[in-house]
């Protein structure tokens, strides 16, 4: 195995570590392997008929191309760059920015920036985004906005578009729209598709078969990555080289069937919960991105044969070391039914030292002359051992350092590893259902046509019993 390899470490999960009550022994794992095996297998063999088009994705040169020629149309020509978009259009960007560039990055000037500041609008908050406007101000001539919905028709980002498309024309003029709007949209169809078509607009696009929160390799994420200055390249090789690690149906040289198969056997055991805590600052974001695809695609209630079920774990994100003095009591002596998943750094990109100096009272010398990158370390490692004391099952995800290469593998790895999960659960990863009604009397709320039965359904907001208001 390379020593860029991502390692997953799960020595803290077994009964020898945390107690057979709360442990998984091996003969256990030995056990489950077989079924994992062959839900591995079976994916293995949708692939070439089109399923889990996710997977390609890495290894897709035409969309490199595609990505890298309109980064090199753009780069250069904008001070500020803003995505806009929700969801999976808008984590995934969040995230790599997060983990492959300085956290000032937009504080940054001259060659330390890599390229534009970057702003991800994710929500419709009036606040935040009359802030934002506020901040671009007279700069609005030098910012490129990335629209990023696969059909056009989510609420949110079809707001931010008209929104800005009415300001970019008032304030820029009617020419200025096309050259400062991108929209990377669904390559055939849709209402956003249909705008691009009318208006002119430059478009990149949404693989066809690809949803949103496993959309972060393709040009939904690589296009902000690359105009800041991220290795394309790289990320993806990285990504490659997890996929054939992940196609083995040999689960013990296979980290997503391992962590599908580890999370799977304490989710039927009761442990339900699954706590993503980064030690670094760098992946917090990472933290963020995985709650997503973990929660929408494996909670159902429906399986593959249309059947009533009820499941899905719940992830949970926490930052080291901050959490330890926000999360960790209730962690320790609160309800036993989570399993953690620590993300750690082995070489951090930039470390400091803290001095020797004259006067430093004797109860803090223990601190002189280590690097912050060993005192983050050993917090991570002084919580695992705690939680393990309590009998809390841990795990491990072990960069060697965080760059294009490492990410690329996490993304990859827990992709491939909730549509694992997904086939241990029997249901299907890639569908919402759920989310749905939610638009639906989203739509209803705002009066859009054709959803008056709907509408007809919801309580008025109004004339309510002052009784059930307190």
């Amino acid at each position: 195995m390379p020593n860029t390899a991502l390692q997953l470490d799960y020595a803290n999960i077994l009964d020898s570590a945390v107690g057979p009550v709360h442990g998984l022994g091996l003969a256990e794992i030995d056990r489950a392997a077989d079924a994992v095996s062959g839900v591995v297998r079976r994916i293995e063999a949708e692939r070439p008929a089109g399923k889990h088009r996710y997977r390609d994705l890495p290894t897709d040169r035409t969309l490199l191309k595609t990505v890298q020629a309109a980064v090199k149309r753009y780069a250069g020509k904008f001070e500020n760059l803003v995505v806009l978009g929700i969801g999976g259009s808008a984590l995934g960007n969040i995230a790599l920015q997060t983990a492959l560039n300085p956290p000032y990055h937009n504080l940054m000037t001259g060659p330390a920036r890599r390229g534009p500041r970057l702003f991800v609008l994710d929500n419709v908050d009036p606040v935040q985004i009359g802030n934002l406007l506020a901040v671009l101000g007279t700069g609005l001539r030098k910012t490129l906005f990335n629209v990023i919905s696969k059909s056009g028709e989510t609420a949110e980002t079809a707001a931010q578009f008209l929104i800005i498309r009415d300001l970019v024309a008032r304030q820029l003029g009617s020419k200025a729209v096309t050259k400062n709007i991108l929209v990377t949209t669904d390559p055939e169809g849709g209402t956003m598709r249909a705008i691009v078509a009318a208006a002119g607009f430059n478009a990149l696009p949404v693989p066809p078969g690809v949803g949103g929160r496993f959309s972060v390799l393709s040009a939904v994420g690589l296009f902000s990555a690359g105009m800041c200055g991220i290795k394309l390249d790289k990320l993806l090789a990285g990504a490659a080289a997890m996929g054939t690690r992940v196609a083995s149906p040999d689960v013990k040289h296979n980290p997503a069937a391992m962590l599908a198969l580890l999370l799977h056997a304490f989710y039927v055991r009761g442990k339900r919960l699954h706590v993503m805590m980064p030690y670094g600052y760098q992946l917090k974001d990472l933290a963020d991105w995985y709650r997503q695809l973990w929660a929408e695609s494996l909670g159902k209630q429906q399986d593959l044969e249309g059947q009533p079920v009820t499941v899905g774990p719940t992830p949970i994100k926490a930052l080291g070391a901050t959490d330890q003095h926000s999360q960790v009591q209730l962690y320790r002596e609160g309800p036993n039914d989570k399993v953690f998943i620590f993300l750690e750094v082995g070489k951090f990109a930039r470390d400091i030292k803290i001095p020797r100096v004259k006067g430093t009272p004797d109860t803090l010398r223990y601190l002189e002359n280590k690097s912050l990158g060993r005192l983050l370390n050993a917090e991570k490692h002084a919580t695992e051992f705690a939680l393990v004391a309590s009998q809390r099952p841990c795990l491990t995800l072990r960069f060697p350092l965080v760059n294009e290469d490492t990410v690329g593998q996490f993304i990859l790895l827990w992709e491939a590893a909730t549509t694992i999960a997904g086939g241990l659960l029997n249901i299907n990863p890639y569908d919402q259902p759920a989310v749905q009604l939610g638009k639906e009397y989203t739509f209803a709320l705002l009066g859009k046509s054709g959803y008056e039965a709907q509408a007809a359904q919801l309580r008025p907001t109004t004339g309510r019993n002052e009784q059930h208001i307190v």
